[in-house]
C-alpha cells in the first residue's frame, strides 16, 4: 500500500489536462483530493467518475479562481474539516496565450499569464504553506515548463512566467530548510492537452498543427512524474524533473545572416 494513502492533496487547475490527470492519480492511490478549478461542472464530473471507479467519495470539489486573492483567502472556509490539513499542494493552474513576437503580443494575454502562472501560484502557496510548516510535513509541487529554461520565438511572457516558477521553487527550498516541507518543480516539454487550444484562443486547426507528426507527452505522463516525486521517502526531495518527448530536443542557436 502506498504511503500516500489518506493524505490530503489539493490540485489546482484540476478540470482538465495535467491537473485532471493528477487528481485522478492521487485519488487512485487512496488520497483525499481537493479538486480546485473555475469550471465546476467538470470538477463534478471528475468527482462522480472517481466515486464510481473507487466505490467511495474521495474528492471535494472547490470552484476557485486562483488569480483572485479574495477567493484564495476565503477558500478554507469552504473546505470540510476532514480535508483541511493539506499534505500536498499541486500548483498546476496555468496557461499560455498567443505565440506572437513581443512587439506584436497582446498585453491582455501577458497580464492573464502573469496573473495565473505567477500570482495564482504564489497566492496558493502562501495560503497553504503555514499549515505545512506548523505540522512539519508537506510537499509543494509546482508545474513549471521547459520554457522557463529554453527560450523560443513567441515564448516571451509565458517563458518568463515559468522561469519565475523555477526560481520561486528554488527559493522556497532555501526558506523551508529545517521544516521537513519538500518542494518540487515539474518541467514538461511538448505535451498534448488543451494547452495549445487555449494558447490559440480556441483555434483547433492551429492547435492540432503543433502536435502533427509528433509523439508528445500526455497528461498521464506528467501525473506519473508528479506521483513519483510525491512517493519518495520523506528524506528525499526531488528538486526538479525536466521531461520531454523523445521527438523533442533543444534547437540550434538562431543566427541572422546579413549578406552584403
Amino acid at each position: 500500500m502506498s504511503h500516500l494513502k489518506d493524505k490530503t492533496v489539493m490540485v489546482t487547475g484540476a478540470s482538465s489536462g495535467f491537473g485532471l490527470a493528477c487528481a485522478k492519480a492521487f485519488a487512485q492511490k487512496g488520497c483525499k483530493v481537493i479538486a480546485a478549478a473555475r469550471r465546476k461542472e467538470r470538477l463534478q464530473d471528475l468527482k462522480e467518475e472517481l466515486k464510481q471507479e473507487l466505490g467511495e467519495d474521495r474528492v471535494f470539489v472547490l470552484p476557485l479562481d486562483v488569480t483572485s486573492e479574495e477567493q484564495v483567502d476565503s477558500m478554507f472556509n469552504a473546505i470540510p474539516e476532514e480535508f483541511s490539513d493539506i499534505d500536498i499542494l499541486v500548483n498546476n493552474a496555468g496557461l499560455a496565450l498567443g505565440l506572437e513576437p513581443a512587439h506584436q503580443a497582446d498585453l491582455t494575454d501577458w497580464n492573464r499569464m502573469v496573473d495565473t502562472n505567477i500570482k495564482g501560484l504564489y497566492l496558493m502557496t502562501r495560503k497553504v504553506l503555514p499549515g505545512m510548516v506548523e505540522r512539519k510535513s508537506g510537499h509543494v509541487i509546482n508545474i513549471g515548463s521547459i520554457a522557463g529554461t529554453y527560450a523560443y520565438p513567441g515564448g516571451n511572457a509565458y517563458g518568463a512566467t515559468k522561469a519565475f516558477v523555477k526560481q520561486f521553487s528554488r527559493n522556497l527550498r532555501a526558506d523551508l530548510l529545517g521544516t521537513q516541507v519538500r518542494v518540487t518543480n515539474i518541467e514538461p516539454g511538448l505535451a498534448e492537452t488543451e494547452f495549445s487550444l487555449v494558447r490559440f484562443h480556441g483555434n483547433q486547426e492551429k492547435a492540432d498543427n503543433i502536435y502533427k507528426g509528433t509523439n508528445p507527452l500526455t497528461a498521464d505522463d506528467i501525473a506519473e512524474s508528479v506521483l513519483w516525486a510525491a512517493e519518495q521517502p520523506q528524506h528525499v526531495n526531488i528538486n526538479s524533473i525536466e521531461l520531454m518527448p523523445t521527438s523533442q530536443t533543444w534547437a540550434a542557436l538562431a543566427i541572422d545572416k546579413v549578406l552584403g
